[in-house]
């Protein structure tokens, strides 16, 4: 028996659990559709002023920087892992990672990126 069975075997179940949810919806699902539930809704306020305005660079150097120090955790967990296998090396290749994200952050902060109006 290959060891890959059992992901063949979920992906099969996926699948039809995906295929269920998407056809019971077009069946059993509201079709009726009028003004007000064509209207986009924002946290139980009504809409006001155009749809498409313009967003200041800061929103999005905050959500890049969010992305960027998001994915960092992803690095430190494999890291942690194999802590000790890597040794001396694998330590120090991770302060140099901080290092040079930690400047980066450092830039950010004194460029005024984390200030929020």
């Amino acid at each position: 028996m290959s060891p890959y069975v059992p992901v063949v075997i979920l992906c099969v179940l996926s699948a039809i659990v995906v295929g269920a949810m998407v056809s019971l919806n077009t069946l059993l699902g509201p079709r009726a559709s009028n003004a007000v539930k064509s209207e986009p809704f924002e946290c139980g306020n009504p809409p006001t002023g155009p749809a498409f305005r313009r967003f200041s660079v800061r929103f999005y150097m905050t959500a890049i920087l969010f992305i960027l120090f998001d994915v960092e955790v992803v690095f430190f967990y494999p890291w942690a892992v194999l802590f000790r296998e890597l040794g001396m090396f694998g330590f120090v290749e991770m302060l140099t990672f901080m290092l040079v994200l930690g400047i980066g952050l450092l830039y950010a902060w004194r460029k005024g990126a984390l200030e929020w109006d």
